[in-house]
């Protein structure tokens, strides 16, 4: 069974769609990867595949359960990491998981053990009884992926995980998440890093003014087309990544 599978979906707010008509699936301990400039859909996408936001028309089902139907059931399973940082300033780094480990119901004495074992994970172990103001930019990436890791999700969502991160923070995460690939974790991301979607993403959907352009493996485009991914959105779409 597919972990998501979307049919044929639109997203419209008022007179503006969008998602224009997508349809694509994503296989268990796959990383698959959208995309494609501001505007182009790709979080949008992501929020309602994440159970935020209801499609206009069309289906999406995440482990076979229909988004509209039973939200609650897949939240259960989902990790997300946004892309706008919204970790609690007003607790230190080890609080900020403890305190999110309690959406989940998971009680105090489990949620310590855990939340210092994700801190070591992400290489933040010194660092639990810091202030997040604190913590440098790449430090809250890696602090924003270790909470979505908090419920063991089967589907970790990620929105521009390293966007505004320099090169040696960006790899640094690379790095947390291709352990996780390694682990068959699912992943599902949005970039706008060629580079990125090279590194980690078995397969990728080029999105364009609310629709999909193309679905296949970065290697593939770029046989096909030629260049590295940047090329080949260009060669495809007519325009930059940057538009």
């Amino acid at each position: 069974m597919d972990i998501v599978a979307a049919h044929n979906l639109v997203k419209e707010y008022g007179i503006i769609t969008a998602v224009n008509n997508v349809s694509f699936s994503i296989s268990p301990g796959e990383c698959f990867g959208f995309l494609g400039p501001n505007g182009a859909g790709k979080t949008t996408v992501m929020r309602i595949i994440s159970c935020f936001l209801p499609p206009t028309s069309g289906t999406v089902t995440v482990f076979g359960v229909d988004v509209t139907r039973e939200p609650s059931a897949i939240k259960s399973r989902l990790g997300v990491m946004p892309q706008e940082d919204n970790l609690d300033p007003d607790l230190s780094v080890l609080e900020n998981l403890i305190v999110y480990a309690r959406y989940f119901d998971i009680p105090k004495k489990t949620s310590i053990p855990l939340a210092n074992d994700l801190l070591a994970f992400a290489e933040l172990q010194d660092r639990g009884k810091m202030n997040i103001k604190e913590l440098s930019g790449g430090m809250k990436r890696r602090l924003m992926l270790a909470r979505s890791l908090v419920n063991t999700p089967e589907l970790l969502i990620l929105d521009e995980p390293t966007t505004g991160l320099d090169p040696h923070s960006r790899r640094a995460v690379w790095d947390k998440l291709n352990q996780l690939k390694f682990r068959n974790t699912t992943l599902l991301l949005t970039t706008h890093y060629m580079e990125e979607a090279e590194q980690l993403c078995d397969r990728v959907a080029i999105m364009d003014a609310g629709r999909v352009v193309t679905i296949d493996t970065p290697q593939n485009l770029m046989t096909e087309h030629g260049g590295n991914l940047e090329n080949v959105y260009l060669k495809l779409t007519g325009r930059n990544l940057a538009d």
